[in-house]
């Protein structure tokens, strides 16, 4: 299976089993794209009709097409079908835990999936007992892996700090224990963000997500107090604070678009403006019904946002001014591993929510719904079923998944997301499925372009 697409000058053909890609010109572009579903004979009588070109030159450029295909660079064979089903057998051991320490905030953001830090219930904060049984059932679940994720959220983990700093203090000191290395990271919308979380977070945590969503007219359209009063002018000197003193460390801006801002990118450029490089910036998932759900009249608008968002990167990497956008992170010489490519995020098996209680859930956009319940802390995971279903959630789980070219890159997309517009984990959320592939479009651009990689791909 190929993938054929042009931008700005660039004629890519993406191989998706190999995961070779070829910048090719206009008349090798075409003849790639011919090849599987039409003769040799018509391949080059074609190509000499749309191109001018002679036999000879076409003959050539078939000749070099074959090779590829010959050494498995282009219309290599899908050999991980298999992956998927042997996912399902395999032992199920965690490797990353979402602590929700605190099911309460200090924002009111009318998007928020979480119904303002509540998720649907009682606000409730975890206790330090809670959080170490989750350390510990993390450790004792975690089979061979070294590397653990423990991510702090909510709601809002600042309003639970004492208990936060607890707990990292507690995982650390059973690293050594049981020959385990514990990255934490902590998601925050920066009202709370002092002097000595900066300080403690520089220290030890492997990431932090600071949510803000762009210009202030926008961020404050939201993301208000409980007194519906904008959160602009509070958040942002302290997350500039903070950036300045993370120096090297990880982070992202993380940012939320919705039908009242598809042009994004200035948001975009608002938070570059700022002095932020790390970005992120995340297509809302909500009821259709909302106001600020994206519509498909807005689809076109978002694909150019894209490409926009594409061409600022090169014209900043150019100008020795490169940023970070989270979802055109793409290694094209490595990348993740093809379990990983095939299984995804692995939630509901190797990755699960935490409440203040202990329940266990698949993930964090699963919290409070009483059918994804996983189990809890004292007897681990005992629906055994939800599980097993998850496990069957992949690359290769749905019918409309078999023949796209994005599958080995989404891994089958988000079961939350699926499952929050079509009610089934297996369903397929169409929406996100085009903005999905249009960034994998523009990542691989953008990665081609900045990379220096293009000398070294195969060119028929």
């Amino acid at each position: 299976m190929i993938h054929c697409y042009k931008f700005d000058g660039l004629n890519i053909v993406l191989d998706c089993y190999s995961g070779s890609i070829h910048m090719c010109d206009p008349v090798s572009f075409d003849m790639i794209s011919w090849y599987e579903t039409e003769d040799a004979d018509k391949v080059i009588a074609r190509a000499m009709e749309v191109h001018g070109i002679s036999r000879e030159d076409a003959e050539e450029c078939l000749n070099d097409i074959d090779g590829l295909v010959s050494a498995g660079k282009l219309y290599a064979e899908d050999k991980f079908e298999n992956i998927a089903h042997d996912f399902r057998k395999k032992k199920f051991t965690i490797k990353a835990l979402c602590l929700h320490v605190a099911h309460t905030c200090n924002l009111n953001c009318s998007y928020c999936f979480a119904s303002q830090g509540k998720y649907h219930g009682e606000r409730a904060v975890m206790s330090y007992e809670v959080g170490v049984k989750a350390i510990d059932f993390l450790i004792a679940n975690s089979g061979y892996h070294k590397n653990l994720d423990i991510d702090f959220f909510g709601g809002e983990p600042l309003m639970n700090w004492d208990v936060v700093k607890k707990l990292v203090s507690y995982g650390r000191s059973q690293e050594a224990i049981h020959g385990k290395n514990i990255r934490f990271t902590l998601t925050t919308n920066g009202v709370l963000l002092d002097d000595e979380v900066t300080e403690f977070c520089n220290r030890e945590m492997h990431n932090v997500v600071l949510s803000l969503d762009g210009r202030p007219e926008v961020n404050d359209r939201f993301r208000v107090d409980l007194a519906g009063h904008g959160s602009y002018e509070r958040i942002v000197p302290n997350f500039k604070r903070f950036v300045e003193a993370r120096g090297d460390r990880s982070y992202y801006m993380r940012g939320t678009f919705t039908h009242f801002n598809t042009d994004f990118v200035n948001d975009i450029r608002h938070m570059l403006d700022l002095g932020f490089n790390e970005l992120s910036m995340e297509p809302v998932v909500t009821d259709p019904s909302s106001p600020s759900a994206l519509t498909q009249e807005d689809l076109p608008v978002i694909f150019d946002q894209y490409e926009q968002l594409a061409r600022l990167m090169i014209e900043r990497y150019n100008e020795g001014r490169p940023f970070t956008f989270y979802h055109y992170m793409l290694d094209l010489t490595c990348g993740p591993c093809i379990y990983k490519r095939v299984a995804g995020c692995g939630s509901g098996t190797e990755y699960l929510a935490v409440t203040p209680w202990g329940d266990l859930y698949p993930c964090h956009q699963f919290v409070g719904d009483s059918k994804y319940l996983m189990g809890n802390l004292d007897t681990g995971v005992t629906n055994y079923a939800m599980r097993k279903k998850f496990a069957s959630c992949n690359a290769y789980s749905r019918p409309e998944c078999r023949d796209c070219w994005a599958k080995l890159y989404c891994s089958g997309g988000c079961a939350a997301n699926s499952y929050h517009a079509t009610s089934d984990i297996n369903g397929v959320y169409e929406y996100g499925c085009e903005l999905f592939k249009k960034r994998i479009e523009c990542a691989i651009a953008v990665k081609l372009k900045t990379s220096g990689l293009s000398g070294k791909l195969d060119r028929p």
